[in-house]
C-alpha cells in the first residue's frame, strides 16, 4: 500500500516542491486498511487514537519522504492530527523554524552557527534528533555507458567553484567527446552543503553554472532526458528512479581501506565503505512544542523501533539499535541544542558524538 502511495506521492512532488507549498497529508490519500508496516501504525500510534491537533513541518527534500511516510502512518491511528510537511530545502526550513513557523524542521545536514544564532535571537529552542542515514548518489543517464565510476578528485575537478569543464573528455582523456550537463540541489539544500563539503572540501564551495533546484525531481528529470548529464541528490530518490538513471559509483582514493569504487546503496553506508558521500539526516523539534501530546506520540513514533521499516521501505537506511535509543533518550530527556555546533559531518560517526554527552 506505501509503495502505491509514494508513485501517487512521486508524480506530484513533479508539479508541487516549490517552497510555497505545503502539503498536506489526511487519512483519506491511505485508503484501506493494510499497510506494510501495520506494527507501527497498531503500536505506538494507535496509543493516541483520541489525539487531535495540527504539526507544521517543513524542510529538506531529502528527508521529506520519511517524514511524509511517518505522517500519513501516524495519521492512520490518529485522523484527527493534521500534519503539513512542506519542501523548502533544509536551509528555507530552518528559516521557517527559527521564526517560530513550524514545530519541526527536515534537515539533511545539522544547523548552521548562523542558524543557531537566528534561533537562538529568537528564543526557539529545539531538540537535534538524527533520524536515518542516506547516500549521496551521482547520477548520470542510463546510456552512459562510459562514466562507472568517477574519483572524488574527478567529482572535485567537475564541481570545483573554478571548474569551466563542459565536456566528458575534460574529465578524463578516453570519456567521448560529449558536451556534459550539471543538476543539483539548489543553495538551500542541505544536500548541496554536505556534498560541496565532501567533494570540493568547503561547505557551499561549487560551480554556479548548473540547473540548480531544491525539488529533486527536477534534478530526476533533467538528467534522465539529457544523455551527457550528470546530477546528484539522496538515495531515495535514485531508487525510485533506477529505470530512467545510472548510479555514479565513487571511489575516494584517499581512503586508507582503499575500497576501489563503491556504488550508493543500504549495504554500502551500512559498512561504511560509501565514503565520503554517506550522511546522517536528522529532524529538529521545537522544544514548546514537545508540551503538547499529539506532537509528542508523532516523535515517539516517528522514533520507534517498529517505525524503522518506513526508513527501508522509502529508500534510506535505519540506524543502529544503540544509536536509536540514545536519540530516544535525547527526546524524552528535551536536550536541546546541536552536538555538532555548526561542524561539518564528512565521515562522522553518530555513535561516537552521541556517546560524548
Amino acid at each position: 500500500m506505501l509503495l502505491s502511495i509514494r508513485l501517487i506521492n512521486s508524480a506530484r512532488l513533479g508539479i508541487s516542491l516549490i517552497s510555497a507549498v505545503v502539503l498536506t497529508l489526511g487519512l483519506a490519500a491511505c485508503g484501506g486498511d493494510s499497510s506494510p508496516s501495520g506494527d507501527a501504525a497498531d503500536g505506538e500510534a494507535a496509543a493516541g487514537s483520541d489525539l487531535s491537533g495540527a504539526i507544521a513541518i517543513d524542510g529538506s527534500s531529502t528527508v521529506f519522504p520519511i517524514t511524509e511516510a511517518m505522517a500519513e502512518e501516524f495519521q492512520k491511528a490518529n485522523p484527527d492530527v493534521k500534519i503539513t510537511v512542506g519542501v523548502s530545502g533544509t536551509g528555507g526550513g530552518f528559516k521557517k523554524f527559527c521564526a517560530g513557523e513550524t514545530d519541526i524542521s527536515d534537515a539533511s545536514r545539522p544547523i548552521k552557527k548562523s542558524e543557531i544564532e537566528i534561533c537562538e535571537k529568537a528564543g526557539i529552542e529545539y531538540v537535534e534528533l538524527p533520524v536515518a542515514y542516506d547516500a549521496i548518489s551521482v547520477v548520470a543517464h542510463p546510456d552512459n555507458d562510459f562514466a562507472a565510476c568517477l574519483t572524488v578528485e574527478e567529482l572535485n575537478k567537475i564541481w570545483g567553484p573554478e571548474s569551466e569543464i563542459d565536456n566528458w573528455n575534460q574529465v578524463r582523456d578516453d570519456f567521448p567527446d560529449q558536451k556534459l550537463s550539471l543538476y543539483g540541489p539548489g543553495t538551500d539544500s542541505g544536500t548541496f552543503d554536505y556534498f560541496t563539503d565532501a567533494i570540493n572540501g568547503e561547505e557551499g564551495a561549487s560551480r554556479s553554472d548548473f540547473t540548480a533546484s531544491e525539488d529533486d525531481n527536477v534534478i530526476v528529470n533533467g538528467v534522465s532526458n539529457d544523455e551527457g548529464a550528470m546530477g546528484y541528490f539522496g538515495l531515495a530518490y535514485y531508487e525510485e528512479n533506477q529505470g530512467k538513471l545510472k548510479a555514479v559509483e565513487v571511489d575516494d582514493e584517499d581512503d586508507s581501506n582503499g575500497e576501489g569504487c563503491v556504488p550508493p546503496s543500504t549495504e554500502t553506508v551500512d559498512d561504511t565503505t560509501y565514503q565520503p558521500l554517506a550522511r546522517p539526516i536528522f529532524i529538529y523539534v521545537k522544544k514548546e512544542a514537545i508540551a503538547r501530546p499529539e506532537l509528542k506520540e508523532f516523535v515517539d513514533f516517528y522514533l520507534a523501533t517498529d517505525s524503522k521499516e518506513l526508513v527501508s521501505e522509502v529508500g534510506y537506511i535505519p540506524m543502529a539499535e544503540e544509536i536509536y535509543t540514545a536519540v530516544q533518550d535525547r527526546f524524552e530527556n528535551e536536550q536541546t541544542g546541536s552536538v555538532f555546533a555548526g561542524k561539518s559531518t564528512v565521515g562522522v560517526k553518530l555513535k561516537e558524538v552521541l556517546g560524548k554527552e
